[in-house]
């Protein structure tokens, strides 16, 4: 049985993956700095981290499983789950090997150009629209795996 496991620091479709995570009876696991600490988490499986640049990374990494499915918008965390894991992003768009040096190179330019002090406008603001196709694809993708059997295993 896959979990769900959120890169949960940043991610605004929270709500969307704990709504489809009751409806197909999956864990979720958010994965945050003690920055994001939130007292009203009861009904929720949180694990909090340092606030070093990559420590939630690393625990994500670390308590990933083969066949767990991950939310995140790092594409460097994406690329490290590949082998193990489906990794989609916050905006619903499962992450594909043939497409990560792109967006690896992609992303080590847009790093270069603010050490320069370019500074571009950053990611769009999530939509109302964008949060429906995010939750439309992993609902897509969760009925496929219910559909294969995967859950039952």
């Amino acid at each position: 049985m896959p979990k769900i496991i959120v890169d949960a620091d940043a991610c605004p479709v929270k709500e969307e993956i704990k709504s489809l995570a009751q409806m197909f009876h999956l864990e979720v696991i958010y994965v945050a700095s003690y920055n994001h600490f939130g007292t009203n988490r009861a009904d929720e499986h949180w694990i909090y981290v340092d606030t070093e640049k990559e420590a939630a990374d690393l625990r994500i990494v670390n308590v990933s499983e083969k066949g767990d499915i991950v939310i995140t918008q790092d594409i460097g965390l994406a690329s490290m789950l590949l082998s193990k894991c489906t990794v989609f992003s916050n905006r619903g768009e499962i992450y594909q090997d043939e497409m990560m040096t792109l967006l690896l190179e992609q992303r080590e330019s847009r790093a270069k150009a603010r050490r320069r002090g370019e500074y571009g406008k950053g990611p769009k603001a999530m939509t109302e629209k964008d949060r429906q196709i995010f939750k439309q694809n992993l609902e897509q993708f969760l009925t496929k795996l219910k559909f294969l059997g995967v859950d039952d295993q």
